[in-house]
């Protein structure tokens, strides 16, 4: 079983905008990696560096915000592509949450597969959330999946996900791939403790 996902709390930083697409969160360029690896390197790397690689007034390249481990985003991020590498880079550039007011479909599945939390605030929730963690880069903020519950700095607001990404996170059974595997392995255990030919009580073959 994968690791049950209940709570995530880390430090935070404010990626501001609506619609987010993925063409933004990874460049198409860095799409032609074999793995995943190093992806993190990659993540808003047009927002972060010029063309000749120096760092931007951006965010994420801020001293105070390295090590965050919640993203807070506006509404509709991860729109555009459905390319699997977006929540990837979130997730390989050290994040295990996002905060937002809304996500693309697509992106909101591929996230939860690889155990990238996102949670929703109404936006109201969300301005207080954005404001604070601005004004405090060095408070943590608590995503909490089983009280259904964000917190930060004295508040307590309510956060939405659906029902069932809620429980594949909380049970560990966030990886489809990886539960399928396991399945395997419990159908090679019953085939290999199954009957068969030669085997006592199987098959012997024509009288």
């Amino acid at each position: 079983m994968m690791e049950a996902i209940k709570q995530v709390r880390g430090r935070a930083v404010v990626v501001p905008g609506d619609e987010i697409d993925t063409d933004r969160i990874v460049p198409a360029r860095f799409l032609k990696a074999v793995t995943f690896d190093g992806l993190g390197e990659a993540l808003f790397y047009d927002e972060r560096f010029d063309e000749a690689g120096n760092p931007k007034d951006h965010p994420l390249n801020r001293p105070e915000r390295r090590g965050a481990r919640v993203m807070v985003v506006g509404a509709g991020f991860g729109s555009g592509s459905s390319r699997e590498h977006a929540p990837q880079a979130i997730k390989r550039a050290g994040f295990k949450a996002i905060i937002g007011e809304s996500f693309a479909e697509i992106f909101f599945g591929n996230a939860i597969q690889i155990g990238l939390v996102c949670v929703t605030l109404d936006p109201e929730d969300l301005g207080v959330l954005a404001g604070w963690v601005e004004a405090h880069p060095e408070g943590e903020v608590e995503v909490d999946l089983e009280a259904r519950e964000v917190r930060f700095g004295g508040h307590v607001v309510p956060l939405a996900i659906r029902e069932a990404a809620r429980e594949a996170l909380t049970s560990g059974r966030w990886d489809p791939l990886a539960e399928l595997l396991e399945a395997m392995d419990g159908v090679k255990e019953l085939d290999a403790a199954r009957p068969g030919p030669g085997k006592r009580g199987g098959y012997r073959g024509p009288a």
